[in-house]
Parts: C-alpha cells; structure tokens; sequence
C-alpha cells in the first residue's frame, strides 16, 4: 500500500485504494514546487527517481536532484532514490545518481539485482540504519539464500572491468542508431536516455509499433502517457543485437501511419 501510495499513475492505484494517506505528487524537474511543500516537521521524506522509467524516460537535471538535496538537509528530511529500474549498471554507472554527485539517505533497488529472480532492497546512511530495530523492517522478496547468491553474482558480473564501459558505449550506439534512422520520421518527436535506457516519444500511442516488432521477434515496452517507447535492453547485449533491433523498429515504424 505504501509503494502504490507512492505511484503517480492512477490505473495502478484504484484497483487497491484506499492506500497510505498523506503522499503528494511534484511535477519531476519543478525543483520550486518541491521546495514549496518540503517543510520542517511535515515532510518525512521526497522520493525521486534520477531517471524516470515508467514516468517516459526522463532524466533528471542536475540542479533539481542539487536543490532537493538542500531543501532535504534544511528540512531534516530524507531524500530516497528510487533506482529499480534505473540503477545496477543500466545508466553506463553502477548507480544511476553518480552522474549527479548528489547522494541519498536511502535507495531502493530491486528487479536487476538477482537477474530476474525476484529479490528487493534498501540501502540506507548509517545515520538512517542506527534508528532501525529489529523487525520494524520486512520485506516478502528480499534475504532468501537462493535469490541473494544470484545478487552475488550479478554485482560481480557488473563490476568486471570494462563491462560499465560497455554498457554506456551500447547506449551510445543505440541512441545514435535511432536518430540516424529514425529521427527524421514525422512520428518522432524526442529521443533521449542514458546508458541502455532509450526512450522515442512519438506523437501518438507506440501501441501499434509495440505489437509490430512484436511479431519480428523484438520485445519493447511503452512509457508515459503510452506514447514513448522504452528500450531497456539486457545489460550484455550485443552490437549485432542493437543493430538488428533497430533495423526491426526502422521496419515496422510504418505501423504508426
């Protein structure tokens, strides 16, 4: 209740309401209205994803992630990152908010952690892990043994020198690849990311193209208001990969029409 209290997107909180009073939604990037509802004894804490997965890919500037920041410590609130989706090497870093320099006091992590084994965590300060006791903190996917040895692994399969720079390297191509190809299209209004987390905004729902590279064989998701396209490729793919998988979207971009 408390995750779905926390998720701007009404089709996934009606279902269940009511959920945890008391949560309010801050345009992403209005660092002034986020400061106007920030106060001092009222605000327990301002989460914030530094680059939007479900939201349409966006990324976070670094003036906002700096001013919530600041407005936190005054405050004496906790800034949490959600990083589920955007965090563990998809950004090119293995967290996606050290390309801001702005740390949090606490960080969610969960669907890469394991490989696809469902397992969820949350790294906290010390400041924030003293106040802690014993059973105030559950979670139904988290320290199994089977699922936290494949975390092990994971995070030293991420951690191999050279495989990060990859990732960002990939990312790179992908996004050149879409504009060269794809950017000229009437259709397509943005394309942006970082690392292998590509967004394409069209000016209509992606729904079609979705279910025509579908049919070729290359699964893609939406985004935002069901008008984005979100590319979040397997951290190990390939260059072949990338490039056939943009060669299907070229193919099937007519769908749209």
């Amino acid at each position: 209740m408390g995750a779905l209290a926390l998720t701007s997107k009404e089709k996934y909180r009606a279902p269940f309401e009511p959920v945890m009073a008391g949560v309010q939604f801050i345009e992403f990037g209005n660092l002034e209205a986020a400061q106007s509802v920030i106060q001092q004894g009222k605000t327990a804490a301002v989460f914030v994803e530094p680059v939007q997965g479900e939201g349409g890919i966006f990324r976070a500037m670094d003036s906002f992630l700096k001013g919530l920041r600041e407005s936190c410590d005054e405050a004496g609130t906790l800034l949490v990152f959600d990083e589920v989706q955007c965090g563990l090497g998809r950004t090119g870093q293995l967290w996606a908010h050290e390309a801001y320099d702005v740390q949090p006091d606490m960080m969610t992590i969960a669907k890469p952690l394991a490989g696809g084994l469902p397992i969820g965590a949350v790294l906290v300060k010390e400041e924030v892990a003293s106040t802690i006791e014993f059973g105030d903190h559950g979670s139904t996917f988290a320290g199994g043994p089977v699922v936290c040895h494949a975390a092990l692994a994971v995070l030293d399969h991420i951690q191999k020198p050279g495989f990060l720079d990859r990732v960002a390297k990939n990312g790179q191509l992908l996004q050149s690849l879409l504009r060269a190809k794809l950017g000229s299209n009437p259709h397509v209004k943005a394309i942006r990311g970082i690392g292998l987390i590509v967004g394409i905004e069209l000016d209509v729902s992606a729904t079609p193209l979705v279910k025509s590279a579908l049919k070729k064989g290359l699964l893609i998701l939406t985004a935002g208001a069901g008008n984005i396209v979100r590319l979040v490729p397997p951290l190990i793919i390939s260059e072949q990969e990338i490039r056939s998988g943009v060669d299907i979207l070229c193919e099937c971009i007519s769908s749209l029409d």
